[in-house]
């Protein structure tokens, strides 16, 4: 069997969660027009990866402007439970695809760096939360747990997601290939050149697909009251860069040029079965009398 992926690289409506949702509903009715059975958004889509955002913080304090910051990205962010929650999944229902998407999640008082896993039908499949934000990400974003270390079994595949920099976690990529993972998708803000090596190396070590997708941002996507103009190279804050990679490391599709547009490539699953013939990091060609790794999978809870 084949199908058609496709991999956005594109911005939200910064801050703005309705807008943000109209968009993904524009984009997605675009990608599945050209037949794509797969779609995948980057990291934090809805509704925004705050690239070049201090909130305020220093070492031993915080300010009022970068509370009202983050009240605002609270605000835009999602709640599993509201109708902005509802319409996404019916957006993966509506054009029949299977949508991949960032989102920042609103939890009580925390946010989580999040990828939904939708399916055609409009069903979430299962969520993933960001286990480890990078850097400055921990002032604004909460640590995910090991209950969210998963993948899902779809008609097009086994489905599952790591984000940005947990990409360079050797265990938890691990943990995801022992679940057989086959469509391997790599929501980031990581527009480095260095990244391509990343994916492809991982495409090679799990013989799976791998599925990039990068922000295109620009400085003028920002409300007027937020500066950055202390990043900006030429207007340009995220240059994307997104990738689909095949088992063997081969470039399928690529969105290196400064742009918002979709890829697409045709994935066939036998692929994946050729890769493994010589190198199945799992079967043949694992060491488990040598090796161990214990995943914890419970979820964390302050108060039981």
């Amino acid at each position: 069997m084949t199908f058609l992926a496709a991999v956005i690289q594109d911005s939200p409506v910064l801050f703005n969660l309705d807008s943000t949702i109209q968009k993904v509903d524009a984009i997605t009715k675009k990608a599945a027009a050209k037949g794509a059975s797969l779609v995948v958004f980057p990291e934090a889509f809805v509704s925004a990866y705050p690239k070049g955002l201090d909130f305020g913080a220093r070492i031993g304090s915080r300010t009022k402007k970068g509370r009202e910051e983050f009240l605002l990205y609270y605000n835009s962010s999602l709640d599993l439970n509201s109708k902005e929650y509802f319409n996404l999944l019916n957006i993966a229902k509506k054009y029949k695809v299977f949508l991949v998407i960032g989102v920042i999640e609103k939890s009580f008082g925390t946010l989580y760096c999040t990828v939904l896993h939708i399916s055609n039908k409009g069903k979430l499949l299962c969520k993933h939360r960001k286990i480890m934000p990078t850097a400055a990400e921990r002032l604004v974003w909460g640590f995910g747990d090991g209950s969210t270390l998963k993948t899902t079994k779809t008609s097009l595949g086994i489905l599952g997601s790591v984000i940005c920099w947990e990409n360079y976690m050797p265990m938890m990529r691990m943990a995801m290939y022992n679940q057989g993972i086959q469509l391997y998708c790599a929501p980031t803000a990581d527009d480095r050149d260095s990244w391509k090596s990343t994916i492809r190396h991982i495409a090679l070590e799990g013989r799976c697909f791998v599925f990039s997708a990068c922000q295109y941002l620009t400085t003028n996507a920002y409300p007027s009251s937020f500066d950055v103009s202390n990043i900006n190279d030429n207007n340009v804050i995220m240059k994307g860069g997104s990738s689909i990679i095949s088992p063997l490391g081969e470039v399928l599709a690529s969105a290196d040029n400064k742009k918002n547009l979709i890829i697409y490539a045709e994935i066939n699953l036998d692929e994946i079965i050729k890769g493994k013939y010589d190198f199945d990091v799992i079967g043949h060609y694992s060491r488990p009398d040598i090796f161990k790794l214990k995943v914890n999978k419970k979820s964390k809870k302050s108060v039981t």
